[in-house]
Parts: structure tokens; sequence; C-alpha cells
């Protein structure tokens, strides 16, 4: 039986090419639920960090980054925790101020989904308000919540979510632009 690479491991979907409309990748990882309602931040980030074989504790997590009952108070948090573990620099924290993402927003973030998923990493997006999966399905965090980017197809045009809030439905895929109007007012790390 032949030994796999770690680009093959991490891309069983194949090598995806940025804007030819059938380009995808589906990171490996190992989901876990966050243990209570304001885990969300050290979750996503330990679900981000389990792509690249680092399974950390959301305890710790949460210890580094302050979370507390009111959750983790900012992207640049989580982007600092993904840096300690991945590499400094690895990691940048990119906002969208407003209550709606631009077209030249919506393209940045494609953009750097199908760049940090394609270099072997996970995207952690800071997320509020509701937003509709292609399943049709309502996702509706208010007061925000971490969600960590595991896949995209299309090019980039719909991305896989790992949502530690429901593990019934802990994975969905969400068109681009609705993503980025979740995530709209907010920020995430790639």
């Amino acid at each position: 039986m032949p030994t796999l690479s770690y680009e093959q491991r991490a891309n069983p979907l194949g090598t995806a090419e940025p804007g030819q409309g059938g380009g995808q990748r589906q990171l490996n990882f190992r989901y876990q639920a966050q243990p209570n309602y304001y885990y969300c931040g050290p979750a996503a980030v330990r679900n981000a960090l389990t792509v690249i074989g680092r399974d950390v504790p959301q305890d710790d997590l949460a210890r580094e980054m302050g979370t507390t009952e009111r959750g983790t108070d900012s992207a640049y948090l989580i982007t600092e925790a993904l840096n300690r573990r991945a590499g400094t620099g690895v990691y940048r924290t990119v906002e969208i101020p407003g209550d709606a993402a631009d077209a030249a927003q919506t393209d940045r973030l494609r953009a750097d989904i199908v760049r940090t998923l394609d270099a072997g990493r996970s995207v952690v997006a800071n997320v509020a308000g509701t937003a509709v999966d292609l399943d049709g399905m309502g996702h509706t965090f208010e007061n925000g919540h971490y969600v960590a980017v595991t896949g995209y197809r299309d090019g980039g045009a719909a991305a896989k979510v790992a949502d530690s809030a429901d593990p019934a439905r802990a994975e969905y895929w969400i068109g681009i632009d609705a993503l980025a109007g979740w995530v709209a007012s907010r920020g995430y790390s790639a």
C-alpha cells in the first residue's frame, strides 16, 4: 500500500485551482463540540489546529485567550492563539467592518479561504447574526460565535463550516456571500 503525503492526506478531494469553478478542498480535522455556551472560540481554534496535527485542550485555549462567560472578545485573540501553535505570523486577522460585506471584501474572504486551505490550514471566522446554509437551514448567533472553515468547493463559492455549537449538525456548506455577510462587523483568522 502506498504511503500518502501530508498533502494527499489533508486534501482528499484533490488539488484546487482558484477561480476555475471546480476547485475544491476538504481538510481532515477532529471535531469536538464546545462544552458550554461560551467556549465557541476555544472550540473553533481547537478544531482548526487538529488540521495540522495539534490537539490542544479547549480549557488551555480558553485560558490563553481570556475566554469568560462573555465569550472570547476578539478575532485578534483567536489569531494569537493560532499563531502560538501553528507558527508566528502564519495567521493574520482580517476585519470586515460595517453591517454588510461588499464585493471586494467577499472576494478577499474567498481568496483567503482558498489560499489558507490550500496551504493545509483551517480558517476561523467570527460571525454574528443569522446565516442560511446551502441546505436552507438557518444558523443564528446574535451575540457572536466562532466557527472553523475546513473546506471549499466551486472555486471558493461555497465553504464548509465546522460548527462546535451543535454536534448533531457539526458541518454544513454555506455560500461565500452568506459567510461574508455573517462575518460582517467582525473578522476572521486566515
